[in-house]
């Protein structure tokens, strides 16, 4: 099974959106960060799309006191 989408708490370079994706997907978090920088140099909404999964995925550690409830 897949892990779940957060951010992770560690292995984070900003908001950890990438390393939380490399989880999900199953690939490292340099891969995926690389992904996103060769994305960006194709025009469209990257760096929205980058800032709303920052806003609306929840950090590892939230997810977990969340789900204590």
């Amino acid at each position: 099974m897949a892990a779940a989408l957060v951010r992770p708490v560690k292995n984070r370079m900003i908001a950890g959106v990438c390393a939380g994706l490399a989880r999900r997907f199953g690939t490292s978090p340099a891969t995926m960060r690389v992904i996103f920088l060769l994305s960006c140099l194709l025009p469209g909404p990257q760096f929205l799309v980058y800032l709303a999964l920052w806003i609306l995925l929840p950090s590892e550690d939230r997810s977990h006191d969340a789900a204590a409830w």
